[in-house]
């Protein structure tokens, strides 16, 4: 799994002209899936999301997360972040997995987070052409990949 995390002051997603996630203060995720992930890589990548000490204490330093300050997370499914730019100007998208397999662990994911942060995950709709807007607040943005943990 892949993620992009944005640390935002607010962020929505709108599918028709309807806003179907919403939050303020949190994290927006932009969250990729390949074949090759699992129920391992869905427990890591959860509670690292939801540890991050990416937010400001009150001497302005990163050192807390988005648990401890009880704000949202807004979870976007995004194959793209799978291209590959190897050969040619076309991405190529041969690793994101195709909908049979991305969105049973997608679900399992927003679950996860859920359970792990201990509320309702605001999310997008798999697969919809999704509007996402947001205030990145910093900018903070951390990517992540399962696969390659550093």
């Amino acid at each position: 799994m892949r993620a992009v995390i944005q640390r935002v002051s607010e962020a929505s997603v709108t599918v028709d002209g309807v806003i179907t996630g919403q939050i303020g203060q949190g994290l927006l995720v932009l969250l990729g899936i390949e074949d090759a992930d699992g129920p391992e890589d869905i427990q890591w990548l959860s509670s690292k999301i939801v540890n991050l000490r990416i937010f400001n204490d009150d001497a302005g330093v990163m050192n807390v997360s988005v648990k401890d300050m009880h704000a949202d997370i807004l979870l976007v499914s995004q194959f793209t972040l799978h291209a590959s730019t190897k050969k040619g100007n076309r991405p190529s998208y041969i690793r994101a997995s195709k909908p049979d397999v991305a969105i049973p662990l997608y679900e399992k994911m927003i679950a996860q987070l859920e359970q792990d942060l201990g509320t309702t995950i605001q999310r997008g709709i798999f697969g919809a052409d999704m509007k996402v807007a947001l205030l990145n607040d910093g900018p903070v943005t951390i990517i992540i990949d399962t696969h390659q943990r550093e």
